[in-house]
């Protein structure tokens, strides 16, 4: 056998099949096998993490990067630092809060020059779809698109409006033609109403779960008519669990997810003006929340993702009714779900399947998801007994804003490998998967 670039032995590696005592074999990017643990084998580095967990590298299938054009909220750099040192090794970047919006070919290339030489995991895009964008679609498909981001409500930046349901019915068509995907922000407009004051309840109470339920039952109607996949985003209410249930057993090509902060945060622990808790859809009631929990087990809600969308400090005023609304989780969001998904009795290979292979078949991305010979050598060693005080001023976030500032979560990460190589402050991450352009390679 020639010599073998890496060896990662665990007694808790977590694989497809299961959790298993595992010796990972790595020649150049791949892992090439997987043998018993103590196999003896010919490696330049053989590394034996004795009772530490080994993890694929997670999936993020909804992070809000901001560049170019909002980079004092959050960068490329900064992202996907971040996203390493919470063992994510894929992220796939939102088309808002850009700018340009990444709602047309010329746009992605702009997106494309800001990332380049800057990305330490790999990256994958969103399109957009807006208002008077349809001819855009295609090409962006083409281009290399995972799919198209769309919003039924105001979404909270002007340069991205939302889509009416003729143009959703209109631009889902479309999709449905070249067998694209469209994820959708779902909150009926109708029900939603401006806070009545500035605390949490108001806000929480002008966003009421019968919004989503409302706009998830038009989906799920418009994805029948046309015979378009879609994808419920960042699922907050348990009210929208029966109608997703329904039309998955009655054959309509619809998935959903929902976020960290929603299986771990609850409406009765949000403090007075921490305006960092502020999110839309907002978080909601702990039994809501038992709720969601119930619908993961249930593979009614498939993936779990951080919608990392963080800003300034300046723009987390202390009013609900004003500051804006975005949950800063990126680097956070494993140590947060394996938490509480502990304590409820789940295994780690029950928050590798939310983490890291579902997502990752959501957008169909090649290589990733999984610890098996042929998929990118992306590992992640992960101490899940390890407390892990969270100090926000010490994330790789730009802002030092989020609802965990001061927390101490379960589990830390320790290595995160890209692709075979330690991410270790050189950006070598890709553009996925388009042209697999090489990214700042040494």
């Amino acid at each position: 056998m020639t010599q073998l670039d890496l060896v990662v032995r665990s007694r808790r590696t977590v694989t497809p099949e299961g959790e298993r005592a595992t010796a990972v074999a790595v020649q150049g990017e791949k892992i090439t096998g997987l043998y018993d643990y103590a196999a003896p084998l010919d490696a330049a580095e053989d590394i034996d993490l004795r009772d530490l967990a080994l993890l694929p590298g997670l999936v993020d299938t909804h992070v809000h990067v901001n560049e170019p054009g909002r980079t004092h909220w959050e960068g490329f750099a900064s992202a996907t630092r971040a996203a390493a040192a919470g063992g994510v090794t894929t992220v796939v970047d939102m088309p808002l809060n850009s700018l340009p919006p990444t709602i047309s070919v010329a746009a992605l290339e702009a997106k494309l020059r800001a990332a380049l030489g800057q990305c330490h995991v790999d990256v994958g895009f969103w399109g957009g779809a807006v208002p008077g964008n349809i001819k855009d679609l295609a090409p962006l498909h083409e281009r290399g698109v995972y799919g198209f981001k769309c919003f039924m409500s105001p979404s909270g930046v002007d340069e991205f409006p939302p889509l009416e349901t003729a143009e959703l019915r209109q631009a889902l068509a479309e999709i449905a033609g070249f067998g694209g995907l469209m994820v959708v922000h779902a909150e009926d407009p109708a029900l939603l109403r401006d806070p009545v004051g500035p605390t949490y309840p108001e806000f929480l109470e002008s966003r009421p779960g019968a919004s989503e339920r409302s706009a998830v039952q038009r989906v799920v109607d418009l994805a029948g008519e046309t015979g378009a996949r879609v994808h419920i985003l960042h699922v907050s209410s348990a009210d929208c669990l029966d109608v997703l249930e329904a039309a998955q057993a009655g054959g309509v090509a619809v998935t959903a997810e929902t976020c960290p902060h929603y299986l771990t945060l609850a409406a009765e622990q949000v403090p007075e003006g921490v305006t960092a808790y502020k999110c839309c859809p907002p978080i909601r009631s702990e039994s809501n929340r038992d709720l969601l929990w119930d619908g993961l087990a249930r593979g009614v809600l498939s993936c779990v993702v951080s919608d990392h969308s963080p800003s300034t400090a300046d723009l987390k005023v202390p009013d609900f009714a004003a500051a804006w609304g975005g949950i800063a989780s990126l680097q956070l969001g494993l140590s947060a779900v394996w938490t509480e998904a502990s304590r409820r009795g789940y295994g780690l290979g029950d928050v590798v399947r939310w983490m890291s292979a579902n997502p990752a078949a959501l957008a169909d991305i090649s290589g990733k998801g999984g610890i098996k010979p042929g998929n990118d050598a992306d590992l992640v060693a992960f101490d899940p007994a390890a407390d892990n005080p969270v100090d926000a001023t010490l994330l790789h976030h730009k802002n030092p804003v989020t609802p965990y500032h001061g927390r101490v979560l379960k589990g830390a990460v320790l290595t995160t490998w890209l692709r075979g190589r330690p991410v270790d402050g050189v950006a070598h991450g890709r553009f996925l998967p388009i042209e697999h352009h090489m990214l700042g390679e040494q």
